[in-house]
């Protein structure tokens, strides 16, 4: 009997240090060390607020800043999460080495979740250095008159002569707007098929147009998966056709196809060459032009619908860019009518603050990303204000600018709404902004900081300027129900980059000539 006794202790005894164990894996014990932020680890073990910060990280965020004030540590699943809020303290952080605070663990993390191979420090190097030299300056003046043209073609694929007017038709915002963004980007930087014989090169355009528009729905369906990805956790219905989508995208983007396409960017072509002279294989060549292809479109495409739908909410803001497009048209000589050539501006030459100015309103109400570092070693972070807070190795620490920066009531009076002039002094002048007296080094912050710096945001901008400025010029346009409320944001998508709305809005619209 006493033996039995024995063995039962023994076996519970076990039991009972397994679980200790694992709880302690989990940090179900950690306790909150001197000079550390405040800890917040939620009711469940190891869970911690996973399922509060999945469903809605923003309202998440807003109640635990409410809570702890301006930095504090969160855990979600297994993981804990140093929040910092104060928008003076972002420098610091954004600017300190990567053998303190790394970027690469997480992205290279993400990358191979939703891509599917890994990349070097070299290649990473390489796609940096590359897009530092063609996504700025003279190359991408070129960029943007390329992108002009095709957008052109896109938009304008018919002129009238001048007999009578055309029909009004019906479409999605967002549906039309990001559809144009997705078939004029896909040209612009990864070409067009070359002409067939008795073909000209508007009928080959026109065709790689209408091919794009139909690759545009599946683009859709894998980036829909995105949030799923990111943290490799997907139902296996899901993760079977997600790979399904990822071999279709292999096969259009394949260097060996690319390489027979005409007017390729130079930004695509020198990345390839050099990756190629590095020794990287054609099967991984062909995989890399994946996140390059996202890249381009799975942000740019979003925000051009919150341009154009807050352009057409707001009847005051739309006007106030009708003319400025007028006066641009004056300055440079030209006219919009029937026969007339097409319109051509260079964005380097002309001045658009009043557009430049509702771009930026846009982005700070639906650009919501998080910049996330790793913490690589025991650390103390110095906050503007003087304090210090010591830092964990293995956690992780993260920026919200929406939550911190984007929609702090004293930095932007009245924050949920849109101001198309916000950024604009009285007199035309960029608007300068201030948090506790002290003017923001970084007033708004859509496209991340530092190594995790967005290296398209200037074509990305320029993308969004050229298309409300086209559809200025040559269409009449107007909401099918002007009471109907701009949709809500998708609340999971929080934190990965632009937001989507919940639905589409549908509009009229109606080309001049």
């Amino acid at each position: 009997m006493h033996f039995w006794e024995s063995v039962l202790c023994a076996l519970l005894a076990s039991l009972f240090s397994a679980i200790l164990g694992g709880l302690y894996t989990a940090g179900a014990f950690r306790k909150r060390r001197p000079k550390e932020a405040p800890l917040d680890k939620g009711l469940i073990p190891w869970l911690g607020h996973g399922l509060s910060f999945k469903k809605n990280p923003v309202e998440f965020l807003e109640k635990m800043k409410k809570k702890h004030g301006d930095i504090f540590t969160v855990l979600v699943g297994g993981n804990y999460l140093n929040f910092v809020m104060d928008p003076h303290t972002y420098g610091t952080i954004i600017k300190e080495s990567k053998d303190k605070l790394d970027f690469d663990t997480f992205a290279s993390t993400v990358v191979f979740n939703v891509f599917g191979f890994h990349l070097s420090e070299s290649h990473h190097k390489i796609k940096e250095t590359v897009s530092k030299k063609y996504l700025r300056g003279k190359n991408l003046a070129e960029l943007n008159q390329v992108m002009m043209e095709n957008l052109k073609t896109v938009l304008l694929k018919s002129r009238s002569s001048g007999d009578g007017e055309r029909p009004w038709q019906q479409d999605g915002v967002f549906h039309f707007s990001y559809k144009a963004m997705f078939q004029a980007s896909f040209m612009t930087l990864f070409g067009t098929d070359p002409p067939q014989s008795g073909c000209s090169k508007e009928i080959s355009k026109d065709h790689t147009a209408t091919q794009c528009g139909e690759w545009f729905e599946d683009f859709q369906k894998f980036d829909k998966y995105f949030p799923q990805m990111t943290i490799g956790i997907m139902d296996p219905l899901s993760k079977k056709e997600m790979e399904r989508l990822r071999n279709f995208f292999w096969d259009v983007l394949s260097v060996e196809k690319l390489s027979q396409k005409d007017n390729i960017s130079k930004w695509v072509a020198e990345i390839d060459r050099q990756m190629c002279e590095t020794g990287m294989k054609e099967k991984m060549r062909t995989q890399f032009m994946f996140p390059l292809f996202w890249a381009s479109q799975a942000n740019v495409g979003p925000a051009i619908f919150w341009v154009f739908v807050h352009l057409l909410k707001h009847p005051e803001a739309m006007k106030a860019v009708k003319e400025e497009v007028d006066r641009i048209l004056k300055e440079t000589d030209q006219e919009v009518k029937p026969g007339s050539p097409l319109i051509n501006v260079s964005l380097e030459t002309i001045k658009t603050p009043v557009l430049d100015s509702a771009i930026q309103e846009t982005l700070r109400l639906n650009v919501s990303p998080f910049l996330f570092r790793s913490i690589m070693e025991d650390m103390d972070l110095a906050m503007a204000d003087g304090r210090e807070y010591s830092l964990r190795k293995g956690d992780q620490l993260i920026l919200s600018p929406f939550v911190g920066l984007h929609m702090d009531p004293e930095i932007y009076p009245d924050p949920q709404n849109f101001k198309y002039d916000r950024f604009l002094n009285p007199d035309g002048t960029k608007k300068e902004f201030y948090k506790n007296g002290e003017k923001l080094k970084y007033p708004i912050m859509p496209w991340g900081g530092g190594p995790s710096m967005c290296p398209g945001r200037f074509f990305a901008v320029n993308e969004m300027k050229i298309f409300v400025m086209l559809m200025v010029m040559y269409f009449d346009m107007e909401l099918v129900n002007r009471e109907e409320k701009i949709p809500p944001v998708v609340a999971s998508r929080c934190g990965i980059g632009t937001s989507h709305p919940s639905h589409d809005i549908q509009f009229r619209y109606r080309q001049r000539i």
